[in-house]
């Protein structure tokens, strides 16, 4: 009977268990249909504040490899920065990775950055950690003006982190990928496309706003779950 009484309970947990991640699933699918991902992580990006006077520095987080779409699109950026600036260092903060150091610097440098103009600290395997080595590397720049260039969805955690590490002037100039605007759709028989297949070839929702929206709403969750985490250690 006890056994039996165990057995019900550990299903009715299960059952639980799935219902609510059925609805979260379903809560998630509904959202993909509107632009509130896109507003969240346009939110992330913005909400702490964008940079607005000349830069003292650029200073750019990595961690993602290299070369992948997020760490190019920081180069990108801190590129276009620095050619704007042309008296202001580029500091790049990253793991301890020297093949990493060593290709963003390469892309700076072919996106005509010179060198001299680029230095990299290798230590920080967190934003908490890249803020604190920035401190003991360069606390010149506590007081100066530091535009931070990293992946949007990271920004509003990354400026309170430094802003909490004493850096008073940082704001954000974040690596917003850019958006295709050209008509995608096509003809769905002249290709060969088969009668008895649904023909989705002018529904832009369903090829790609869909499944974009639901990986920003990945994205996002993610990073509220980081905000909350920086927040119950006091890093923010």
């Amino acid at each position: 009977m006890l056994k039996h009484k165990l057995w019900a309970s550990f299903f009715s947990v299960c059952r639980k268990v799935c219902m609510a991640l059925g609805g979260i699933a379903l809560v998630m699918l509904v959202l993909a249909f509107t632009r509130i991902p896109f507003d969240a992580h346009r939110w992330l990006g913005t909400a702490g504040g964008l940079c607005q006077e000349n830069p003292d520095a650029i200073v750019v987080l990595g961690g993602s490899g290299m070369p992948s779409g997020p760490e190019l699109m920081r180069c990108n950026l801190a590129a276009d920065l620095a050619r704007n600036y042309t008296s202001v260092q580029v500091v790049l903060l990253l793991p301890k990775d020297t093949a990493l150091a060593a290709a963003m610097e390469q892309e700076l440098h072919i996106k005509g950055i010179a060198r001299e103009r680029i230095s990299a600290v290798l230590h920080g395997r967190n934003t908490r950690e890249q803020a604190l080595d920035l401190w003991t590397n360069n606390p010149g720049l506590a007081q100066r003006n530091i535009a931070l260039v990293t992946a949007p969805e990271n920004m509003y955690r990354s400026l309170l982190t430094f802003r909490k590490a004493g850096f008073t002037n940082v704001c954000g100039s974040p690596a917003f990928d850019h958006a295709l605007f050209d008509d995608l759709s096509y003809a769905h028989g002249r290709i060969g496309g088969k009668a008895y297949v649904p023909d989705v070839s002018s529904n832009m929702d369903l090829r790609y706003d869909l499944w974009n929206r639901l990986k920003l709403e990945i994205t996002c969750l993610r990073e509220y779950a980081a905000i909350a985490y920086y927040k119950l250690n006091g890093w923010i």
